[in-house]
């Protein structure tokens, strides 16, 4: 095998970090993956590795004889001759032998298990810790300083006793941490209710300072932990649900209270929680905060915070939601559209809120600026799954109000905007709208091809407007006589026949004796193709 060069060496430094992320230690079928991998590179059944630029190839000696092509820049195009789906252990084994030549495998290998083992590691010892705490303290007394303190306590031993976690530790320090909070929950059902909803929110504050103190980026906390921030949202939820049920005791009161006034600090989490923080800043102040002199001061804080930072979302954020629930909609309203596009993922809360309580009226206003900002939001986002995503949440409300007002115009206004993402609801509905010609326009607008289009509605539209497929059959014949086959002569005369036949239906016959002649005119030089309109009957043998 020729040298390493210093380019190779490169890529192979480049795709052995993006290995890593590809597969998981903790995944079972990933582990017997590598093992297996590693199996076939020790036992020297890879052969002829050459480069190619970015490729890896070589030939690895399986029961079967496979080759292999590694792509090093974008391991997820690699290529393998046996019938695996996915990565296989042909390419791996490849990989490692090719990073045998610049590195050791059995440290890419002891790298890659750590994370599994420092879980273990970190389980063991939060195990540990939390038998100790229990045994050293008592339950906490029911009132909220002893709670919060508890909180604090329990997660700075479990979660950084033993020195900074690592992103992928923190799951299974937070279980366990989480176990331990349980254990003190009071017995009596409604005060374990709101022990779990207050345990969350300072959980969740917690876990939040955690990430930011120790730099864990966004792709790691999406990655790790994101769902755990998920998961207390879910659960406080749930817990206001339970407590909503029957009226609270007054003893709830000064605790509500207290909690009311921790929650200010939801809106400081890092930028990279803040959607996280503000959702669940709006969810407690729409479903459990609820007095009215409470509402009345925190307009009055967060105005004074915009006022020392006029830019800062997620004080804005809270502004717009605390006259959304004083039913100031026009001030809320001008608040959101000054917000521009940064403020449309926030807009979802509401649009949900309005539509669960059926508040048709207030929301019109809403969808308009939502609907209006929708497509430059989705130009923005430079993710084809992040454009699917929302633009199937923003459907799913604007969908409801556009049914309950007969507002169809609104909604075909709201699909285009959200074109391509929005193209299977889009199709249906000019479908049931009878709206041919937008119909025809939206096939071409993806590049759908008529040979590919559903058959049944082809030959419906030719039923009802057949003037609306002229431009589908124009396009069809022109890509069939482009490729220049006899095969795709003969397609072209079959759809030229089925022209002539909606032309005549169309009383249009002139027309199409003119297309005919310059079509012909045209492809003069194309002998095969005017032999294949001459065996079909299109023009005099």
């Amino acid at each position: 095998m020729a040298p390493i060069t210093e380019y190779n060496a490169e890529l192979l430094e480049f795709a052995s970090r993006n290995m890593k992320g590809l597969l998981r230690p903790e995944r079972d079928e990933d582990a017997k993956l590598v093992q297996k991998g590693l199996m076939l590179y020790r036992q020297g059944l890879v052969y002829q590795l050459r480069f190619d630029g970015d490729i890896v190839a070589a030939g690895v000696q399986d029961v079967t004889p496979v080759q292999v092509k590694l792509d090093l820049s974008f391991l997820e195009t690699s290529q393998c001759s046996c019938p695996e789906e996915g990565f296989c252990r042909h390419q791996l084994a490849v990989f490692f032998h090719a990073l045998s030549q610049v590195a050791s495998v059995a440290t890419w290998v002891e790298d890659w298990r750590q994370p599994i083992k420092a879980k273990t590691a970190a389980t063991n010892w939060g195990l540990q810790t939390a038998r100790d705490l229990l045994k050293a303290s008592k339950k906490p007394e029911a009132n909220y300083q002893d709670w919060s303190e508890t909180f604090l306590d329990s997660f700075q031993r479990m979660m950084v006793g033993n020195g900074q976690p690592n992103p992928y530790v923190v799951p299974e320090l937070f279980r366990v941490y989480w176990r331990r909070i349980k254990a003190d929950s009071p017995i009596e059902t409604e005060w374990r209710t709101l022990y779990e909803l207050i345990a969350n929110m300072h959980s969740f504050m917690l876990l939040a300072d955690l990430s930011e103190e120790f730099g864990h980026t966004d792709t790691m906390v999406d990655r790790y932990y994101r769902h755990l921030f998920h998961g207390m949202i879910e659960d406080i939820e749930k817990a206001i649900a339970r407590l909503s049920i029957t009226s609270m005791p007054f003893a709830f009161d000064g605790f509500i209270e207290k909690l009311k006034d921790d929650a200010s600090g939801l809106l400081e989490v890092s930028d990279g929680l803040a959607y996280e923080g503000i959702h669940l800043y709006r969810l407690l102040w729409s479903q459990l905060f609820k007095k009215s002199p409470w509402h009345l001061s925190e307009r009055e804080r967060l105005e004074e915070l915009a006022m020392r930072n006029p830019d800062y979302l997620p004080v804005q954020v809270g502004l717009i939601h605390q006259d959304i629930l004083a039913k100031k909609d026009d001030e809320g309203l001008e608040l959101l559209a000054n917000l521009e596009m940064i403020g449309v993922p926030y807009m979802l809360y509401w649009l949900e809120q309005f539509t669960f309580q059926k508040e048709w009226k207030r929301i019109g206003p809403f969808i308009d600026l939502f609907v209006s900002r929708l497509n430059g939001y989705l130009r923005g986002l430079h993710s084809y799954d992040a454009c699917i995503d929302f633009t199937g949440m923003a459907l799913d409300l604007v969908v409801p109000y556009c049914e309950e007002v007969d507002r169809a115009d609104l909604l075909e206004r709201t699909l285009v905007q959200s074109l391509p993402y929005s193209f299977r609801v889009y199709d249906t509905f000019l479908f049931k709208q009878r709206g041919f010609e937008k119909w025809v326009e939206l096939q071409a607008f993806i590049g759908a091809e008529l040979p590919y289009l559903e058959k049944e509605r082809v030959k419906e539209v030719q039923k009802q407007d057949p003037g609306a497929l002229l431009p589908l059959y124009h396009q069809a014949i022109a890509d069939n006589i482009e490729l220049k086959n006899r095969a795709s002569y003969r397609e072209a005369v079959k759809l030229l026949k089925k022209l002539r036949t909606i032309y005549k239906k169309l009383g249009r016959l002139a027309d199409w004796e003119r297309f005919l002649t310059l079509l012909l005119m045209q492809t003069k030089r194309l002998r095969a193709f005017q032999e294949e309109c001459k065996r079909g009957k299109l023009i005099d043998a």
